[in-house]
C-alpha cells in the first residue's frame, strides 16, 4: 500500500492529513519547514494563526452554533519527531517524505520511524480545525517544537498566550490509557579528552558489531528490560580488555538520548597470538548473550571481523576507567513507583557513546517523576563518570506532571470512554516526558489530560500505529468535544 492509499484508510479526515505532513522532514531542532506547513494550514483556513517567538505554532477555531458557551479547549500535539533508520536503510531524512506500508492492522514506514509520535495527534487536530460538521467549543491548537530533545517549544511558550481552560494532550500512545501525569527528566552528559597511544607490532585489528535489537522509547519501554546495545558492548569489550589484553581505536554506540540504544560498533587490536583463542570467546560470549535475552531481542546480531591495524588507541590507564565506568554506569529502571502499580519512577538510558580521536562523550537521559530520586540516579552517574575524570553536565531539565485525580476533564473523559467501549480506562501517569508539567508552571490553572491512539516502537524503526485503534481515538474525542463543561 502507497502513501496515496493510505490516505483512503478510515477516517480519511486523519490519514489525509499525516500523509501530507509525513512529506515534510521534522527532525527536533530542524522545524523550519513544518512550522512554515502548519502556518500555512492554518492561514489557508482563514483561522486566527500564527507563531510565536520560539517557533510554536498557534491557531484560533471560534466554536460551532450552540457551544459558544462552553470552556475554549487547547488541543496539543508537537511537531517534530524522532528520526532513526535501520543501518541497511538508504534514507535522507533532511529530504525525503515517510514511506509507509500497511501490515494487518498497522501502518509502519519503510526501515524509519513512522512519525506517529506525535504526527498522529497533530493529524487528528487539523481534521478538527478543517471540519465544517463536528460540534466543538471555542479551539486553540497549539504544535509545538522541539519535544523529543529538550521540550523547548513547550519550556518557551509565554504564561498569556493561550486562552484555553481545558488541554487536551494527544501524545499518550495506549487508546486505553487516560493520562494524568508524567516523568520529568535531565540530560546528564559526560566527556573527557585522552591521549592516544602507537598501536605495537604482532597485533591484528578487529570491528565487532552489535545490532539487530528492538530499541524503542526510553521512557515508555524501559520497562521491558530491552537490551541496550551500549551496555551489550561494553560487556564484551571489559572481557576482550580484562582477558587478552584488547586497545579500543573507536567506539559509535547508540543516538538519541529519547531511544534505547538499537546498534553498536567498535574498533580495537588484540596481540595476534589470541587471534583464534579470542575469536572462539566472542562467539561463544555472544550466545550467552542471545540466550539470556532469547525473549526479548530475538533478532541480536553480533558480528566480528578483521580489519586493518589501527595506528592509534586510548591510553591504557583512561581505557581501564572508561570500560569500568560503563560496565557501573546504571541501565535501565531504577526505581518503580511505590504508590502506582507497574509505574516506573526513575530509570536512566545510556543513550550513547563516543570514543574517538581523543575525546569521549557519553550521553544519557535520567527520568522521574519525583525529582529527590531523579537527582540521586543524577548524583550516581555524575559520581561514576567523575571518577574516571570526566566532566559531568546536567542539562535540559524539565518538570514532571503531578496526578490530580479530581481534574473536571478526567471525569468527563472517564465517563465518555466507558459510555462508549463498555468498559472502565486505565487511568494512570506514565514514565514518558510529556509537555503538560512544562505547561503547567505557566498555566497553572488549565486543566490538563493526555490520550491517544495505540503506537508501538516509537522513537524506532519497528514505530507502527493501529488503524483500528486510530478509528477508536477519532470517535472519541469527537464525542468529548460536544460535551466539554460551560463556562
Amino acid at each position: 500500500m502507497t502513501n496515496m492509499e493510505i490516505r483512503e484508510l478510515e477516517p480519511k479526515a486523519i490519514w489525509k492529513n499525516f500523509a501530507n505532513l509525513n512529506t515534510v522532514p521534522r527532525p527536533s531542532k530542524q522545524e523550519e519547514r513544518v512550522i512554515g506547513f502548519m502556518k500555512a494550514f492554518g492561514e489557508g483556513l482563514n483561522l486566527e494563526t500564527f507563531v510565536d517567538e520560539v517557533g510554536n505554532v498557534i491557531i484560533r477555531k471560534p466554536a460551532t452554533q450552540g457551544l459558544e458557551d462552553r470552556k475554549m479547549v487547547v488541543l496539543q500535539s508537537h511537531l517534530d519527531m524522532v528520526h532513526q533508520k535501520n543501518n541497511a536503510t538508504e534514507f535522507d531524512f533532511a529530504t525525503q517524505g515517510i514511506k509507509m506500508k500497511v501490515e494487518g492492522d498497522w501502518v509502519k514506514a519503510e526501515g524509519t520511524t513512522l512519525g506517529a509520535d506525535n504526527g498522529l495527534g497533530v493529524a487528528t487536530i487539523m481534521a478538527l480545525l478543517e471540519s465544517d460538521a463536528i460540534p466543538h467549543p471555542a479551539l486553540e491548537a497549539l504544535f509545538t517544537i522541539d519535544e523529543e530533545t529538550g521540550m523547548t517549544g513547550a519550556m518557551g511558550l509565554k504564561g498569556g498566550i493561550l486562552k484555553g481552560d481545558i488541554l487536551l494532550n494527544l501524545d499518550t500512545e495506549e487508546d486505553d490509557e487516560i493520562g494524568v501525569g508524567c516523568a520529568g527528566g535531565v540530560d546528564i552528559t559526560a566527556t573527557r579528552s585522552y591521549n592516544l597511544e602507537d598501536v605495537e607490532e604482532g597485533k591484528t585489528g578487529f570491528k565487532l558489531t552489535v545490532n539487530g535489537l528492538q530499541g524503542g522509547h526510553s521512557g515508555m519501554e524501559i520497562i521491558k528490560g530491552l537490551g541496550n546495545a551500549n551496555k551489550f558492548m561494553n560487556r564484551f569489550l571489559l572481557d576482550g580488555f580484562e582477558n587478552y589484553g584488547l586497545r579500543i581505536e573507536e567506539i559509535t554506540g547508540g543516538g538519541l538520548r529519547n531511544a534505547i540504544p538499537r546498534e553498536s560498533v567498535s574498533k580495537f587490536c588484540i596481540d595476534s597470538i589470541h587471534n583464534e583463542a579470542f575469536k572462539s570467546d566472542i562467539a561463544e560470549f555472544a550466545e550467552i548473550l542471545k540466550e539470556e535475552y532469547k525473549t526479548l531481542e530475538p533478532n541480536l546480531q553480533v558480528e566480528l571481523e578483521e580489519i586493518a591495524l589501527p595506528k592509534k588507541v586510548m591510553s591504557l590507564g583512561v581505557q581501564e576507567g572508561f570500560l569500568k565506568a560503563i560496565q557501573a554506569a546504571w541501565n535501565g529502571v531504577y526505581r518503580m513507583s511505590p504508590d502506582i502499580e507497574n509505574l516506573v519512577e526513575t530509570s536512566n538510558n545510556v543513550a550513547r557513546v563516543s570514543v574517538k580521536d581523543g575525546q569521549i562523550e557519553v550521553l544519557c537521559l535520567t527520568r522521574s517523576s519525583v525529582e529527590s530520586s531523579r537527582t540521586d540516579l543524577a548524583n550516581t552517574l555524575r559520581s561514576v563518570f567523575e571518577l574516571i575524570g570526566c566532566e559531568v553536565v546536567t542539562s535540559g531539565e524539565y518538570p514532571g506532571w503531578k496526578p490530580n485525580m479530581d481534574s473536571p476533564i478526567l471525569k468527563v473523559l472517564v465517563d465518555k470512554y466507558k459510555k462508549i467501549n463498555n468498559e472502565e480506562p486505565h487511568v494512570a501517569a506514565c514514565h514518558a516526558g510529556l509537555e503538560c508539567g512544562i505547561l503547567g508552571q505557566n498555566y497553572p490553572d488549565m486543566d490538563m489530560i493526555s490520550f491517544g491512539p495505540t503506537i508501538r516502537g516509537a522513537h524506532s524503526p519497528d514505530e507502527r500505529v493501529s488503524i483500528a485503534s486510530v478509528q477508536k481515538f477519532w470517535i472519541f474525542i469527537q464525542d468529548i468535544l460536544k460535551d466539554i463543561p460551560v463556562k
